[in-house]
């Protein structure tokens, strides 16, 4: 690569190179093995004399800095020591606002574990990665594609035509290609559903427990974030307070108790917001997953006036590092969603796009959909049945039909104790979470969150006994 040299205001000029070169091989910003600019080069990008650069090479040669082949070039040496640097850049005297203070970067998946029990995690292994590579170099190479302009903010008509078909086959959404816009995953769908409608100080409700990211979000935003509970039910609307002008919820599979919002409560959810003038935000999480029972409306098809702004992403049905998720606007709200995700960061990456609606008009999203069920499906009814076997004295299951997890409510156990099992677990090389560590308040319950994507099936037995070992 070529080496910043900058002689603005400098004398001395080969020495200037000299130096220069000299410290950032020092410094390690050029390493052993690296090739200089020839001096042709660097003296033309300069304005120098070519002589000027030579000099400067032949000095660092004669200090053993490089290397010098007939032929080749001009080489960093082997074996030179790089220099404790004695100095550092300021700190600076900028400071951020003061919430930052309470936001953490999320470090929950850092460490790998042998029995991966942790939540949000689809198993990566029944990923299609070979027609993945196939569908991402078609993309590339198609004029369609459109590589070398930006992109519609609101994403590729083809990938938004793909969705609205998909989600009105499979959860009855009612939605077109033009009410679609497609973000990277659902924490930026929030973002930019949050900055369209709501201002500081403004009032949000979330669930609680609930999604941690989508807290931390809001509060970055300057909204004050209420918790809302969460019974067998759903989201209690009843204790929804007053002054709030939007709630987030996931009905579909609640995160992290894993409860479906009865029909009853959407209803309850929908003349709320009608009667307080507020917005719905539905994360349809998990809802591709379902083991049991018959499946209920999301909030956005039995919503009659265009208060509920519904989202999904691809992060569990594919793979989290795609990062591509999408939101369903109200009309009301479209445009300025688009401008939203524009300012934000003017698209999601449309060779991507490009990639995801083929796998999905050409049915190889519906075909792997079925596979992971049913391996899901297999894994949850293992997971239901040893913890209600062999954890009963300890746990009581929160009855799920759906998604990639299940909690478990202590029984005796407090809330110190559920962390000191979860240490234990870790320990043991099995990776779970503590109910606790979703709260929105104080109000926070001792129990566990056992997801089941990412372990292998034949995994999960010798996993969970190790579990039990840890309950003291």
């Amino acid at each position: 690569m070529s080496l910043h040299v900058s002689l603005v205001g400098r004398s001395g000029l080969s020495d200037e190179i000299y130096r220069q070169i000299r410290r950032a091989i020092l410094d390690g910003r050029l390493r052993a093995g690296d090739r200089l600019s020839p001096s042709r080069d660097l003296a033309q990008s300069l304005a120098v004399s070519r002589m000027t650069v030579t000099v400067a090479y032949e000095r660092l040669a004669g200090e053993g800095f490089v290397t010098s082949r007939l032929g080749s070039g001009t080489f960093v040496s082997n074996g030179v020591t790089r220099a404790v640097r004695q100095t550092r850049r300021s700190d600076g005297v900028l400071r951020p606002r003061g919430v930052w203070e309470t936001i953490a970067v999320a470090r929950a998946f850092d460490k790998s574990a042998r029995y991966e029990f942790r939540t949000g995690l689809p198993d990566a292994s029944l990923f299609p990665h070979r027609t993945w590579r196939r569908l991402i170099v078609s993309a590339l190479r198609s004029e369609s594609a459109d590589v070398g302009v930006y992109g519609d903010p609101a994403g590729q008509p083809d990938l938004r035509a793909a969705i609205a078909r998909h989600i009105g086959v499979s959860r009855g959404v009612d939605a077109v290609a033009e009410d679609i816009i497609i973000t990277n995953g659902t924490q930026q769908a929030l973002d930019i559903i949050v900055r369209a409608l709501l201002a500081r100080p403004e009032r949000i409700a979330v669930e609680d427990p609930g999604y941690g990211p989508a807290r931390q979000l809001f509060k970055s935003l300057g909204l004050r974030v209420v918790g809302v509970p969460v019974d067998d039910q759903g989201l209690v609307v009843g204790r929804i307070p007053t002054g709030v002008r939007a709630v987030y919820v996931t009905p579909s599979h609640q995160h992290p108790l894993g409860v479906s919002m009865t029909l009853q409560r959407r209803q309850a959810l929908l003349e709320w917001a009608r009667q307080n003038n507020a917005a719905i935000l539905e994360d349809d999480y998990d809802s591709e997953f379902r083991f049991g029972g018959r499946p209920l409306e999301p909030l956005q098809t039995l919503d009659a006036s265009g208060r509920v702004v519904y989202m999904g992403s691809f992060s569990k049905t594919l793979l989290p590092t795609l990062r591509v998720g999408f939101v369903v606007a109200p009309r009301s709200l479209f445009g300025v969603l688009q401008k939203a995700k524009f300012v934000s960061d003017w698209h999601t990456t449309t060779v991507m796009q490009t990639a995801l609606a083929r796998f999905i008009e050409d049915g190889g999203f519906a075909r792997h959909l079925r596979k992971v069920s049913a391996v899901y499906q297999e894994r949850h009814a293992m997971v239901i049945e040893a913890v209600s076997r062999d954890f009963a004295d300890q746990l009581e299951l929160v009855p799920s039909e759906a998604g990639l997890h299940v909690a478990a409510l202590a029984r005796t156990a407090s809330l110190a104790e559920m962390d000191a099992v979860a240490r234990r677990a870790s320990d043991a090389g099995v990776a779970i979470q503590v109910l606790s560590k979703f709260a929105a308040g104080k109000s926070a319950r001792a129990g566990l969150v056992l997801g089941y994507g990412a372990i292998p099936t034949d995994n999960i037995r010798e996993g969970l006994r190790r579990l039990r070992t840890c309950f003291r």
